[in-house]
């Protein structure tokens, strides 16, 4: 049977954190470290190491830079593993917080310690849910002295504790001092809340990749829904979605959605036949935050057509793009610059300055919907409300432009708007523009790169560098021809209009020669790509919506006649360096 033998966190200065050995004799930490080290970046999730006795295999993840290792000397289900490392980390952000530091792992090692046995019994995996460990793991004041339970002090072991009986006097009826958990293995049993709110958060991530033209050669977006569940008893949900005008004339529902939501993932809770029936996502919660669902989107789709410049520029649009970007390289009298041009498309609303904050997009914790709280520039919205979401807000519109490595700077950067700088260690160009700043026009930069030290050297005569001045290795060099027999000199007046002429004729084509030699010189040193990164508010790419979301009484437990939940939603839309312009 697989088992996990060990698991070993260590830090971001690979010093050992964490060390819980299920089962077996696995290679202890310093010797595996090494190991797994000397494999060039990046490293696989999976190593064979042939030189340890006996053989292993290295399971590894990285996250919030702190490593996480297994080894197995038996053949394990490579996914089993990797899925159990990643669960131990979200596990670990449950009860630590997020992000998970190295610094909190060690103030709190006896909690990671319960919490990391608990999910696996002699390697056994037996408990992957972070929400249902709470109702296992404890946590608060006295942790330590009650996971050794009060070892060497009378009375304390619950094996010697009074039993229920008829000669003890104590009522059968007494709880349990064990805890049987929750009968559902994702939520954790008893869940009580002051203010009950049920939210929806759907982060869409493009990725497109532009061709010289502005042919887009692949868009893809990929989207995650976020849930946060702060109801109490047990309630069951019912999840409705809507594919927008991308689904138009595919059939149901359910073949509209899964049409547009392409390789789904759900989360454990949710229920498959009521999905794959009526393209409905129904499912009890866990408590707290959890992911819901991931899918991908193809953004062009089957019937992209690109045959007539109409048809192109409808598939653009369907994009849902803020801005394009146009680079034009090898510009100016020695081709020296280069600019980016960003202009915005016709369906982006960027913010004004009149518009709220975008901290207040974030979604209301009140109880009872209110007629159009979110005022203008929010992404945020009310599900089954009188409010509807606001238009979409752009923020956080940044153009990288990769540079060749062979320039030695760029001297002169000019940006209608915004900001812009050269980060010498990255290569690169970066060019911030604030939102507010954004307007119809759109916006231009424009560079002036300077290449290697060679290449400004002006050793480009007229006679080609036979008979005149030139530098060579930073200093100054002239050469003469002598003739064998020297012939008469003519009048210094007649020589000196002769000399007068020659550089008149020959002085336009020598400059023309020159810069065409720099031109093509600078052409090899331009950029060929740019980025474009931004965060739009209250749209997504894919065009989904949540239709509805509903909360069904007869399936729910404990929840009470006064239970009425908040309900909201979100939608985000974020590039990070995910549009690529090629040239």
């Amino acid at each position: 049977m697989s088992v996990i033998e060990a698991l070993y966190i260590f830090d971001e200065h690979n010093n050992i954190l964490f060390n819980h050995v299920y089962t077996n004799r696995p290679p202890p930490p310093s010797t595996l470290l090494p190991l797994y080290l000397q494999h060039a970046s990046p490293r696989p999730s999976v190593i064979y190491l042939s030189s340890t006795r006996p053989p292993t295999i290295l399971f590894s993840i990285t996250h919030d830079n702190l490593l996480f290792l297994s080894p197995s000397a038996n053949d394990i289900e490579p996914l089993l593993v990797l899925e159990f490392l990643h669960r131990v980390a979200d596990a670990l952000e449950e009860f630590l917080g997020a992000p998970l530091l190295a610094t909190k792992l060690a103030a709190n090692y006896d909690l990671a310690a319960q919490v990391v046995a608990e999910m696996a019994d002699a390697g056994v995996v037996c408990q992957g849910e972070a929400n249902a460990l709470r109702d296992v793991v404890e946590t608060g004041p006295g942790v330590l002295k009650n996971l050794l339970g009060n070892v060497g002090l009378p009375g304390s072991s619950p094996a010697f504790a009074p039993q229920a009986g008829p000669l003890t006097g104590l009522s059968s009826s007494q709880p349990a001092l064990s805890s049987q958990g929750s009968a559902i293995p994702w939520r954790r049993s008893n869940v009580r809340h002051t203010n009950n709110e049920l939210k929806v958060d759907i982060v869409e991530s493009v990725n497109v990749i532009l061709a010289p033209s502005g042919r887009p050669l692949c868009a893809f977006a990929h989207g995650s829904i976020a849930f946060t569940s702060q109801v109490s008893g047990v309630p069951d949900l019912l999840l409705t979605l809507s594919s927008g005008s991308k689904g138009a004339g595919m059939g149901t529902r359910g073949d509209r959605l899964r049409n547009v939501m392409e390789r789904v993932v759900f989360h454990p809770c949710v229920r498959l036949s009521k999905w794959s029936t009526e393209g409905v996502m129904s499912f009890v919660p866990p408590d707290g935050r959890f992911v819901l669902c991931g899918y991908e989107v193809d953004l062009l789709g089957p019937d992209a057509n690109f045959t007539t410049a109409a048809s192109a520029q409808k598939t653009m649009a369907s994009l849902n793009m803020p801005a394009t970007i146009e680079l034009n390289s090898n510009l100016g009298p020695t081709g020296a610059d280069f600019e980016a041009r960003i202009t915005p498309t016709s369906n982006s609303n960027p913010s004004s300055s009149s518009s709220s904050n975008s901290a207040t997009a974030s979604l209301q914790s009140n109880l009872a919907p209110r007629p159009n709280p979110f005022r203008a520039g929010s992404s945020s919205g009310i599900i089954g409300g009188d409010a509807k979401p606001s238009a979409a807000v752009l923020e956080s519109l940044t153009v990288h432009i990769p540079i060749p490595a062979l320039v030695r700077n760029i001297s002169d950067l000019r940006p209608t708007r915004g900001e812009a700088h050269w980060n010498p260690a990255e290569s690169s160009v970066e060019w911030r523009l604030p939102a507010k700043e954004f307007g119809g026009a759109g916006a231009v930069l424009r560079c002036t790169l300077q290449g290697p030290l060679a290449d400004d050297d002006d050793d480009d005569d007229d006679d080609g560098g036979k008979n005149g001045g030139g530098i060579l290795n930073g200093m100054s060099s002239t050469t003469y021809d002598y003739d064998e027999e020297p012939s008469r000199a003519p009048p210094a007046a007649t020589n000196n209009n002769n000399n007068r002429q020659r550089k008149s004729t020959t002085a336009a084509p020598s400059l023309e020669r020159l810069d065409a030699a720099r031109r093509e010189r600078h052409r090899d040193l331009m950029p060929t790509s740019a980025t474009l990164s931004f965060a739009v508010k209250g749209r997504l790419a894919s065009g989904l919506k949540v239709e509805s979301l509903l909360l069904d009484a007869k399936k729910s437990r404990e929840l009470g006649a006064q239970v009425k939940p908040y309900k909201g939603v979100k939608y985000l839309t974020v590039s990070r360096k995910g549009v690529e312009v090629r040239c």
